[in-house]
């Protein structure tokens, strides 16, 4: 047998080197080089393995024959059918459904419902063969969990506990699944290299195995990955970078509420999320945030704005609520729960120098009901309407919502797809909303039974809310 190299890679990017660095060159991060040994070509197992996989592919191996030099104009360029999920947010949230012999990377807090989310999936795809390989529960644990989700008979589905790279390529080659769930990559492990599993090396040797066989076989491949104390992805930085989707699942487990983000997807949009509510039966679909987002009774409530946002395709209609009190302390605080903290102190800062109030000596929170965190700029206007609500403590009427993002010389600039948040605003009963007077142009507001009313500035929607 050859003798195994010496080798560091950067447990932040995976760069690779032949000596250790103190300072990364790729990334620029310190004390990050790791000590590894890399077998110096694959154990004849794993290799056996492969071949074995690779002989019995699908047609779609032929289109990815490896060291094929192809002309761009003979390549087909017809897409894929994708395999329907039977989740409406999931399949939004992949681009239309899950493409052939693509690699999925599903990452989120421990606790969260990850796997809760991948076996209910999987459960409910009867026509499928698939293998869910678990290294973290036991058959037992993965049956009771699937008994309290409410599905139909699955002759289909198979369930392999075992944490060995080369045990999981022979089960894959004598059942040849349609569909293969690694739950999670952290646990597993290949005898090609000498680490435990969940290291740098391991992550990343059992990843690009995996990768290999999903462009080589057709066959779709999802794996469930741990994250860090900081939230990022554990292991190395190349396993985002070789997987076709990343999908963050996202929430407070104190909160029912849960999101499905797309931080990466080679086949459709960053930009979707699907909703979903915790239950004790599972994760229930939510088709309609707004109607959930929305406190019933708000009447007589301080410091509780309306703003109708869009993540991805998607309008809804988000509560923003905000307290501002006298700061207890030298130091006045600044929270936001679902909101960018800087953006917060920027449009306090345009409250104070634009508009002339005055809330440097004061404490401001702000919270997104429903435990969502919000990116869209157009919910500005509703945070600094919810700010100075709460400050002069007089409530904003009812049936008022807007949309509009502030500028640092206190304009309201233009949103996006106005015409979609007039639309979702009017079906849910609201009756007067204010939008930006540049998003006027171009379509007809006299289609819709909702008052609009055009601001300019920030003072002039203060004073259309407050008189």
């Amino acid at each position: 047998m050859a003798k195994d190299k010496i080798a560091y890679v950067c447990s932040n990017c995976g760069q690779e080197s032949s000596k250790w660095i103190g300072k990364c060159p790729a990334c620029g991060q310190w004390n990050t080089f790791k000590e590894i040994k890399v077998a110096s070509s694959s154990s004849p197992k794993l290799g056996e393995v492969r071949r074995g996989l690779n002989s019995g592919t699908t047609a779609q191996s032929s289109a990815a024959s490896a060291g094929k030099v192809l002309r761009l104009r003979d390549i087909s360029s017809k897409d894929e059918p994708r395999i329907d999920m039977h989740d409406a947010e999931l399949n939004r949230v992949l681009g239309g459904g899950l493409v052939p012999g693509s690699i999925v990377l599903l990452g989120g807090e421990p606790g969260i419902g990850k796997s809760t989310l991948s076996l209910q999936t999987m459960l409910r795809l009867p026509e499928k063969k698939i293998l869910y390989v678990s290294g973290e529960e036991s058959a037992h644990q993965l049956k009771m969990r699937a008994s309290r989700i409410p599905h139909e008979e699955n002759e289909n589905f198979m369930i392999l506990c075992e944490n060995s790279l080369e045990a999981i390529f022979d089960h894959i080659k004598e059942e040849q699944p349609e569909l293969v769930i690694i739950d999670s990559i952290q646990t597993i492990m290949t005898e090609d290299v000498e680490s435990s599993a969940g290291s740098i090396a391991q992550v990343r040797e059992c990843a690009s195995a995996l990768l290999r066989f999903a462009k080589s076989s057709g066959v779709p491949v999802i794996l469930i990955g741990h994250i860090t104390k900081e939230g990022t992805l554990a292991g190395p930085k190349i396993l985002e970078h070789i997987v076709d989707t990343v999908i963050q699942f996202e929430g407070d487990q104190h909160y029912m509420y849960r999101i499905l983000r797309s931080m990466k997807n080679r086949f459709g949009s960053t930009s979707e999320l699907g909703i979903y509510e915790m239950q004790q039966n599972g994760l229930r679909q939510v088709s309609n945030p707004s109607e959930l987002l929305l406190t019933e009774d708000r009447d007589g409530l301080s410091g509780v704005a309306i703003s109708s946002a869009i993540e991805g395709v998607r309008p809804f209609l988000v509560e923003t609520q905000a307290l501002v009190s006298t700061a207890a302390y030298g130091t006045p605080q600044r929270s936001a729960t679902g909101f960018d903290q800087r953006r917060l102190n920027m449009l306090l800062a345009v409250l104070e120098k634009r508009v002339g109030f005055k809330l440097m000596q004061k404490d401001v929170f702000i919270n997104i009901a429903g435990g969502l965190r919000v990116t869209d700029l157009a919910m500005d206007l509703s945070i600094i309407a919810a700010v100075l609500s709460s400050n002069v403590d007089t409530p904003i009427e009812s049936g008022w919502c807007m949309a509009g993002e502030v500028g640092l010389s206190g304009e309201v600039r233009p949103v996006n797809r106005i015409e979609q948040r007039i639309a979702e605003a009017e079906k849910l009963g609201f009756m007067d909303m204010i939008i930006p007077k540049y998003n006027l142009q171009g379509f007809d507001a006299k289609k819709y039974h909702i008052a609009l009313h055009p601001v300019r500035k920030v003072e002039e929607a203060l004073r259309e809310l407050f008189g």
